[in-house]
């Protein structure tokens, strides 16, 4: 759906991008890669929405997710965000060290959730 506001160039250079960057990246470094490309993503489809029924099914998406909506929002984001690491041939699901798994594109969700979260502000 991304690739479908954004266009094919953009979405073909973020997906060399996640090729190169993903298999030996560190997961709190790629994790803000990600949640730029959905920022950028969401202030595409924000522009594109008036004219365009696919930007605004995105761009409700982005919003629901938002809302920290779990069932109709962030699901929704996740499915789009792992999509993101399929299309680019990379894993996104991680073990760390003591063996617990984790998702890079959890936290990438979870980065673009706190996008203006500045704690150092408060």
């Amino acid at each position: 759906m991304i690739k479908d506001v954004v266009g094919s160039k953009n979405y073909s250079v973020w997906l060399g991008m996640l090729k190169r960057l993903v298999p030996y990246g560190r997961t709190h470094r790629l994790s803000v890669v990600v949640a730029s490309i959905l920022q950028v993503a969401y202030e595409i489809a924000q522009e594109k929405e008036k004219s365009n029924a696919k930007a605004r099914q995105l761009s409700s998406i982005f919003e629901s997710a938002g809302e920290q909506n779990e069932e109709n929002g962030i699901k929704p984001l996740l499915k789009i965000t792992e999509q993101l690491f399929k299309d680019a041939g990379v894993g996104f699901k991680r073990a760390n060290r003591k063996g617990s798994s984790y998702s890079i594109a959890e936290e990438a969700v979870h980065q673009f959730l706190n996008w203006d979260a500045m704690p150092w502000e408060t």
